[in-house]
């Protein structure tokens, strides 16, 4: 079984119109000003998350018992589809009881990851100037969800009610993240598909079994 380690990147530089070197992560001492939530200056700063997502794969198929599918037919695990995919990996545990992954790389640059039946998730979620995220903050963040579903500790549930949605929960070492939504724009035969699986694991979805 493989050991993780994220890949060495070279650190991307990137300057102002006077040569000053940009440091995102630290643009701002107070609150951005209203002009940079439309600004993406540099969105190629993000092209090291490919690198990562590209790493995590490899190690996903050479320590767990998978099938992973290459295509532009795996994009469709997405919810809501992303217009601007350049590539698409399915990764799929050999037991019916684990949740599956999905990478979608997006050409801004970016990755998009569809997770169990019912939830994506990108990164970065935002890439504008004004949110200031790194490319290294977001890899941290991927790295985080993908162990969180391959050590069984990713959650989903459907929300009955007057407003019906959709919930996830990611349990790491550090700490935990949950979130919900309206489940509006998700097909019923979907949603529907999908409460029937998760109301079949109460304890929610299992860790990946490890290669043989």
């Amino acid at each position: 079984m493989s050991s993780y380690a994220r890949p060495t990147i070279d650190e991307p530089v990137f300057r102002d119109p006077d040569g000053r070197v940009i440091e995102y992560g630290n643009l701002w001492a107070d609150s951005p000003p209203e002009s940079a939530y439309s600004v993406t200056e540099h969105p190629e700063r993000y092209a090291p998350l490919h690198t990562v997502a590209d790493a995590l794969i490899e190690h996903i198929r050479e320590t767990y018992d998978v099938e992973i599918d290459e295509g532009p037919e795996a994009a469709a695990e997405l919810v809501r589809p992303h217009r601007d995919t350049t590539r698409a990996v399915r990764i799929r545990p050999n037991d019916s009881i684990c949740a599956t992954l999905a990478f979608v790389f997006t050409s801004y640059p970016g990755i998009g990851m569809h997770a169990g039946l019912l939830h994506d998730f990108y990164f970065p979620t935002c890439g504008c100037d004004a949110c200031d995220s790194t490319w290294q903050d977001e890899a941290d963040l991927l790295e985080r969800q993908v162990f969180a579903v391959v050590t069984g500790n990713f959650r989903e549930k459907v929300g009955h009610g007057q407003r019906p949605s959709i919930g996830y929960a990611f349990t790491y070492p550090s700490g935990r993240s949950s979130g919900e939504s309206p489940s509006e724009g998700v097909p019923a035969a979907r949603l529907d598909a999908a409460d029937r699986i998760l109301s079949a694991i109460p304890d929610g979805w299992a860790a990946w079994p490890p290669r043989q």
